[in-house]
């Protein structure tokens, strides 16, 4: 099991985050940052991700001064596209026929900070995905499970939207939302959390 140094602060809302870190032992509070992630003009997705995952732990570490907080920012990207969460079904639909029967890409940026001390690490993640060829049904039967609604590019890696993933190139928990490998190393180094020891 895991044994935080320091008290551990998940800037972030999301289920499959909190997860994550529960699956792994990990002790953590969920305090989720109030941030605009709005895409930049000409910013590149590798950047998004950055400016967003620093902007969530520090905006939660402007009130936590002596806690670790991990942000995080995923985002799918396809043909030059940010796919976001649709807020529709029209926009669910759209980009689940924009993947189907195609790869795209999953970018997570993550930055681990402490305000007193201040330590930080970052890391940027990038997994293929490749989708099958979706029919008609399938797009339509799926978005009727509200599944993909607060998903990033409209489909959950680890619910009912497994089916229609063909392969995952690089990091499996990156697409869920947290590449755990590099966080947990990360978090290691900075003697934020100490895990089985």
């Amino acid at each position: 099991m895991s044994a935080n140094t320091g008290s551990l602060i998940l800037a972030s809302s999301s289920p499959r985050r909190r997860e994550l870190l529960a699956m792994l032992g990990i002790a953590f509070e969920v305090i989720p940052s109030h941030i605009d992630e709005e895409e930049i003009d000409g910013e590149t997705p590798r950047e998004h991700v950055v400016r967003l995952s620093q902007a969530k732990a520090r905006e939660v570490g402007r009130t936590f001064k002596d806690r670790w907080i991990l942000g995080a920012d995923t985002i799918v990207f396809i043909d030059g596209e940010v796919l976001g969460k649709p807020r529709t079904e029209a926009e669910a639909d759209s980009m689940l026929r924009k993947l189907s029967g195609r790869e795209h890409t999953v970018i997570t940026g993550c930055f681990i900070y402490h305000p007193e001390l201040n330590r930080s690490a970052g890391t940027v993640v990038e997994s293929r995905v490749a989708i099958k060829k979706l029919t008609d049904n399938e797009i339509e039967g799926y978005i009727k499970t509200g599944e993909p609604f607060d998903k990033a590019g409209a489909y959950a890696v680890q619910g009912i939207g497994m089916f229609m993933i063909e392969k995952v190139f690089g990091s499996h928990t990156n697409v869920i939302g947290l590449p755990v490998c590099e966080v947990v190393g990360a978090l290691k180094r900075l003697g934020a959390i100490r895990f089985l020891e």
